[in-house]
């Protein structure tokens, strides 16, 4: 094949892994394609946590009458084959049984489960590797899963909505209304991406939020609460027990169940150990919709990877100012309905 068409099929690859979004972490999303002469005679992508790789719903979906060009086809697939026993078996074994001569592959998978192995596999059994194509593209798709791995703490993803005049609450702090419904609609799908969602002490306290995911479909991500001495009523929505919440405090309490602590040094820098737990405990990305102090201390730790920012229609006389974004480019700006949300990527 040549680079142009390699090109072309590692982008249906990547079409396919994004329909796996929100439903495969903590592995990442991968599509892989079958080609023979130009035709893709199958095509799959990881759909499920725990359940079958890309690589073999490729296979198996490949038509009986098109069996026998398997072991004449080339597979394109946007991530390194896996070449260890997880919830699945190796990928790399099922390509060589199959008899496949020829694999294209996307990015190499910095995992050290991993890390080069997968293509290892599959050159020892004389198969023909290509690596490199969409490579950029193919490590943004799994900007979470590598940022995990490489860096040894989640994926963060800053969140806030300000008015026109850049406030992003009344002057006594008390939650007002700034972004309409299809921006609140959108925030619901971003949180059905993310493992975790995190907020401080006084958001907890004052908008007494939900965090969940009801006005979009799947998964409802774990409630991250920063709350020092547990000053949060027992009355609020985040002590319900409807989704797994964890309290980020200084001592361990008892929460009858309905809650997990995890306890932090607040004598000490508080983010780097959050962080560093939240890694010991697989969570691979969170969304921060605190206020504008825990979002701000993000932004001036440096600890943040993405920002969006919903800009609503209408000002406020005075309020709390919104978090000042330092070392963010302008990636993409979204018109909606009225709202503007900007889409930052840390530089």
């Amino acid at each position: 094949m040549d680079s142009t068409l390699d090109e072309f099929f590692m982008q249906r690859c990547l079409e396919l892994a994004a329909m796996g979004a929100g439903r495969v972490a903590p592995n990442p999303m991968v599509g892989a394609v079958l080609v023979h002469q130009g035709r893709i005679i199958g095509e799959g992508y990881h759909q499920q946590y725990g359940q079958a790789h890309a690589e073999v719903n490729c296979v198996h979906s490949v038509a009986e009458a098109d069996q026998s060009l398997i072991s004449r086809a080339t597979m394109y697939v946007s991530l390194e084959p896996c070449a260890h026993h997880g919830k699945t078996p190796p990928c790399a074994d099922l390509i060589v049984s199959q008899g496949i001569p020829n694999v294209v592959i996307g990015c190499v998978d910095s995992f050290s489960a991993v890390a080069g192995k997968g293509i290892e596999k599959l050159k020892k059994a004389g198969i023909t590797v290509k690596t490199g194509v969409l490579e950029k593209a193919c490590r943004a798709i799994n900007r979470r899963f590598f940022t995990f791995h490489e860096q040894q703490r989640p994926y963060i993803v800053l969140k806030w909505a300000q008015t026109s005049n850049g406030l992003v609450a009344g002057a006594d702090g008390a939650p007002v209304k700034i972004s309409n419904q299809y921006s609140n609609r959108l925030v619901h799908k971003w949180r059905s991406e993310e493992m975790g969602i995190l907020v401080g002490t006084r958001t907890a306290m004052i908008d007494n939020p939900r965090l969940n995911n009801r006005l979009w479909t799947g998964k409802d991500p774990v409630r991250l609460v920063i709350d020092r001495e547990l000053k949060v009523p027992r009355t609020h929505h985040l002590w319900d027990g409807s989704i797994p919440t964890i309290f980020i405090t200084a001592a361990a309490a008892d929460t009858h169940g309905l809650t997990e602590t995890m306890q932090v040094d607040f004598r000490e820098s508080l983010l780097p150990q959050l962080l560093q737990q939240l890694h010991q405990r697989q969570l691979q990305s969170i969304l921060v919709e605190g206020g504008p102090y825990i979002l701000q201390q993000f932004i001036d730790a440096d600890l943040w990877d993405e920002a969006r920012i919903i800009t609503g229609a209408h000002s406020l006389p005075e309020g709390l100012t919104a978090p000042v974004l330092i070392r963010g480019v302008r990636q993409h700006t979204l018109p909606l309905a009225g709202d503007r949300i900007d889409f930052y990527h840390h530089v």
